[in-house]
């Protein structure tokens, strides 16, 4: 039976579907079909190949740990978990000291949401109406932007904020501009109105990706976390795409000035290896221990993913990663730009170093949708060799998210620009 009949018979469908091609092998900043055909990859893998794709260094982390030390009872601790935890801790701001190394997202912010509703003794959540923190029982219950149905009642106490979309958002002021401080403000009165009184967290992304790569305004995390403190609730951060370096800065929060009261970071912090963490202070970690903080897993603190995600963060700071990104970032920006100037499809270019989207209209005045051009515009790319992920929500268009390597180079960033200005221009004539 052919590789697709098999696909038919013994895989299950975990989402959208499969694109058409069977990859062999990754390298850099692409990856390898069967045939041979190379596609280059302006989505890092599930957005986390940070470092691209086997990274000599992070190759040689895994072997050495494979060897040596990969895993261990979790009741055990190694060397290169509190290495790590002092490493990641010197990352961040004060306050940010005590680490829980995971290995998924979802179970990140499973972590977080626990350590939130025992601190507090609440059990209500917050999160954004297009969010998505993860596919388990927390996460996914504060997920928004898919998945809700057909699974039964979601746990008790979720709640929602209007996503601060400035492209489409209702909320404006006389002169017509993005009145963000309103929508919020108005998002917590609903808020208040429905809550039984026990707000235990509200979290959020700094920049939604899968909501359609939605950047807060700058200000709103600051605004957002005082109107947290007024509640006696904390502010979760989930950067589990925005973390290390994405952004152009170490960690995106760092713009608004705040510090979490509990950070998640998982996708980059393992450059494509399952690799994730809390981070939180030592108040909080010591009130949760002394309640009975429990979140003991098969792979907790495991120093294979110990040992990874110290050689990324090694690698970050060594190579200059941050500023490297921030770099690109504006470079691709302009680019993208440019292409809006040439292709009315485009409505709006947003997002913040090698973190950026593009929303694609029918129309520009009316913001109409163009779904059907989003997809189309993806085939054309892939044809000519470049994959990247279109986003379809429900009262919006595709939206582009573009999210290569932090080490891809120049001449692959003009290259997946090029693409994607003949894609559009293909798909202008539909």
């Amino acid at each position: 039976m052919d590789f697709w009949g098999q696909v038919d018979r013994h895989v299950i469908r975990y989402g959208a579907a499969f694109m058409p091609r069977v990859i062999q092998r990754a390298a850099g900043s692409y990856v390898y079909d069967e045939d041979g055909a190379a596609l280059l990859d302006f989505t890092s893998g599930q957005m986390s190949a940070i470092l691209g794709h086997g990274h000599p260094e992070i190759v040689a982390a895994v072997g050495e740990s494979v060897a040596n030390l990969g895993h261990l009872f979790s009741g055990m601790l190694s060397r290169p978990v509190v290495d790590l935890s002092a490493a990641l801790s010197a990352t961040l701001p004060a306050g940010l000291d005590k680490v829980l190394l995971l290995t998924t997202g979802a179970e990140s912010n499973e972590a977080a949401l626990k350590m939130a509703k025992l601190y507090t003794g609440g059990y209500e959540v917050i999160s954004f109406d297009r969010s998505w923190h993860g596919m388990t029982s927390a996460a996914s219950a504060a997920t928004y932007s898919a998945g809700r149905r057909g699974y039964g009642p979601p746990p008790p106490g979720n709640l929602s904020l209007p996503t601060p979309n400035a492209y489409r958002s209702p909320f404006r002021t006389a002169d017509g501009g993005y009145d963000w401080q309103a929508e919020l403000d108005y998002g917590f009165e609903a808020v208040d109105r429905q809550s039984a009184g026990a707000l235990a967290a509200c979290i959020v992304e700094p920049i939604l990706s899968s909501g359609g790569i939605i950047e807060t305004p700058p200000g709103y995390l600051a605004a957002l976390k005082a109107k947290c403190a007024e509640r006696g609730m904390l502010l979760v951060v989930d950067e589990a795409q925005t973390g290390l370096g994405r952004t152009g800065a170490m960690y995106a929060f760092e713009r608004d000035g705040i510090v979490p009261d509990i950070l998640t970071l998982s996708k980059t912090l393992g450059a494509g290896l399952p690799v994730a963490a809390v981070v939180t202070s030592a108040e909080i970690e010591e009130r949760c221990h002394e309640r009975g903080f429990l979140f003991y897993t098969t792979h907790v603190a495991d120093p294979l993913a110990a040992s990874v995600a110290a050689t990324v963060l090694r690698v970050i700071e060594r190579d200059d990663l941050v500023g490297r990104a921030a770099e690109l970032g504006d470079r691709l920006r302009a680019g993208l730009l440019e292409l809006a100037d040439r292709h009315e499809v485009i409505g709006d270019v947003r997002g913040r170093g090698l973190l950026q989207g593009v929303e694609l209209v029918a129309d520009r005045a009316t913001k109409q949708p163009a779904d059907e051009v989003g997809r189309a515009v993806t085939e054309a790319c892939l044809l000519r060799g470049l994959h990247m992920n279109v986003v379809q929500l429900p009262g919006m268009g595709g939206i582009f998210r573009i999210a290569p390597p932090l080490t891809v180079s120049d001449a692959e960033l003009d290259l997946g620009l090029g693409i994607l200005d003949t894609a559009l221009a293909e798909a202008g004539k539909l």
